[in-house]
């Protein structure tokens, strides 16, 4: 991407991102899903990947999604509008491998994903959280299996770039990139990220203004 295009993103992404983003739906199941309309970007992860603290960064928002130190709080597929008038809807998934859960909601919650992820025309792109300390688990594995056999478009959203040493940033996203290279819909580029710094937070906005232009072409 030249560099003057890679900065009109950057500005599309900052204003993008300033506008109001306002919780509009909640589906605990498939019946309760709302009409597709506006394009959609959803946020996937392991239910202590530090989801809420993302979406709250991107937007700028203290409260947007709710966190909370136990895990798993995100029990079901929540719908956010933003911009004025609307442009774009994000969608917060159920965290996933809560070992604490029982295991009928698990599936539950499974069910939904699948659900979801299954001829959602809308869903433009899945962003999968990893946690950046500890890299791609068998979990996480398991969902990377389940968006290839969805053939959803997902890219990787490395987590708490805070808490890694700085030395072992490229190393993280070398394994990752490695092993996501044979999965059919997997986006090649990785961000990494920190809610409590901010670091990658523009970056992330900037890939995110790109889609949606591209889409919207």
């Amino acid at each position: 991407m030249a560099a003057t295009e890679n900065e009109d993103f950057q500005e599309a992404g900052r204003k993008l991102f300033s506008q109001p983003c306002d919780f509009i739906w909640a589906a605990s199941d498939a019946a309760q899903l709302p009409p597709p309309g506006l394009p959609e970007i959803a946020f996937a992860g392991r239910s202590n990947v530090g989801k809420s603290s993302l979406l709250n960064a991107l937007t700028g928002r203290k409260t947007l999604a709710r966190t909370s130190r136990t895990p798993g709080r995100t029990q079901a597929l929540n719908f956010f509008a933003l911009g004025t008038p609307p442009r774009l809807r994000l969608v917060d998934m159920p965290g996933y491998g809560h070992a604490a859960a029982a295991k009928d909601k698990i599936a539950a919650w499974t069910r939904l994903m699948h659900d979801y992820l299954r001829g959602r025309a809308a869903l433009m792109r899945v962003y999968l959280l990893i946690d950046g300390r500890h890299g791609l688990k068998p979990i996480d594995n398991e969902m990377l299996d389940l968006l290839d056999k969805a053939a959803v478009s997902y890219q990787v959203v490395l987590t708490k770039a805070d808490e890694v040493k700085a030395g072992d940033y490229g190393l993280r996203v070398a394994e990752t990139a490695a092993l996501l290279a044979k999965r059919p819909a997997a986006f090649p580029e990785i961000i990494f990220t920190s809610s409590e710094t901010g670091a990658g937070i523009a970056d992330l906005r900037t890939a995110i203004a790109k889609l949606l232009a591209e889409h919207s072409s």
